[in-house]
């Protein structure tokens, strides 16, 4: 930011005023470095990702193009120039920003001293000659959670960013270039112009241009957690409780006895409050146990029900092997993250194929 006087000449009958204005110009050339540690934290018993991260930033400006953009003979500040570096919070700031520019050491101050593009920030004053380049290096050891974005100011932008983590969801305005993901971690780089973007390079005044628009990064994903494991285990629901039925009805039809509407009401309600126990055990214990205890249950409930509606226990043992084979079919299903739909659709179409085999004679 370079503040500059303007001469505000009003009309008949008022004083000719003179006001500081500023004018921006970003980098040229903008190189970001980036390694991030995230990691599991839990506040009370749900689980989130913070992380820590040391971020270097290598950029220049050319020699500053003004006649175009400042009223000619317009008394420019150069002295009182300021380097401005945009941070949304504050507080994620773990130590003291280093700035080198031009080879010397300074130090920012905290907040933005005109906050009408930026309303969060630091600055530091610089000095500037605008018939020569300038370079800078910032050290910035920042700490976040969830996600980690950048924006590219430069008239060139690249960014390299490495962490161990498996599981990244790259995402903003524009996606990564090159990109490498193992179980161990994963580096991306991306590389941005200023054609790429909606605002300029450089210019003067109040011109509410959205930075935001063109952010990008990585967000951190927790790998279907506890509650995307149970939100997906719902979404079954209908399945279980129709086939759970036929079951019952097919041996209804078999044995002659009829089942009261409110009995297939019960074990309906008992097939619901699996979906209860899967989520209350699971904040406690892990996933796959809570799954296995909540079905146990379940599937031991409905099967002395049945025995108590049909007074034979292969009966109850058949109603309680269909959904043992169901509760493990949808197991298999929410351990899956890349092929759960796949899986889950030809299983589907199992099923459907198997119910169409068994009812072919029901008329009869």
């Amino acid at each position: 930011m370079v503040p500059y006087e303007k001469t505000i000449y009003p009309s008949e009958g008022d004083k000719v005023r003179k006001v500081t204005e500023y004018a921006y110009f970003l980098p040229d050339d903008l190189k970001i470095n980036s390694e991030v540690a995230p990691e599991k934290r839990y506040r009370g018993i749900f689980e989130v990702v913070l992380y820590s991260s040391k971020i270097q930033l290598d950029g220049a400006f050319n020699p500053l193009q003004i006649q175009k953009l400042i009223p000619e003979n317009a008394p420019i500040y150069w002295d009182k120039a300021v380097l401005v570096l945009g941070v949304p919070d504050l507080r994620g700031l773990a130590d003291q920003v280093k700035l080198n520019w031009n080879n010397q050491p300074l130090v920012f101050e905290p907040g933005v001293p005109v906050p009408d593009l930026i309303t969060s920030g630091i600055h530091v004053p610089v000095s500037i000659k605008p018939d020569i380049g300038h370079q800078f290096h910032i050290e910035l050891a920042l700490k976040g959670s969830d996600y980690l974005y950048f924006t590219p100011v430069g008239k060139v932008t690249e960014v390299k960013m490495a962490a161990p983590w498996k599981d990244p969801s790259f995402n903003g305005a524009f996606l990564p270039d090159e990109k490498n993901i193992t179980n161990e971690g994963f580096t991306a780089s991306w590389k941005v112009l200023n054609l790429n973007r909606n605002f300029p390079q450089q210019w003067v005044g109040n011109q509410n241009y959205s930075f935001q628009e063109s952010a990008f990064g990585v967000s951190f994903l927790l790998p279907v957690d506890n509650y995307q494991k149970s939100t997906r285990s719902v979404k079954y629901a209908i399945l279980f409780i129709g086939l759970t039925f036929l079951t019952v009805f097919f041996i209804e039809l078999g044995q002659k006895k009829r089942v009261h509407p409110f009995q297939y009401a019960l074990i309906g309600l008992a097939l619901v409050i699996f979906y209860t126990l899967l989520v209350s055990i699971s904040e406690h214990t892990s996933f796959n146990l809570a799954y296995l205890i909540a079905g146990m249950m379940t599937v031991g409930l409905t099967g002395i029900f049945a025995r108590s509606l049909f007074q034979s226990g292969k009966m109850a043992l058949i109603v309680g092997g269909t959904m043992t084979l169901l509760y493990g079919f949808l197991f298999v299903v929410l351990q899956l993250q890349d092929y759960a739909l796949l899986i889950g659709s030809l299983g589907l179409f199992a099923i459907l194929a198997v119910v169409m085999y068994v009812s072919r004679r029901v008329i009869e």
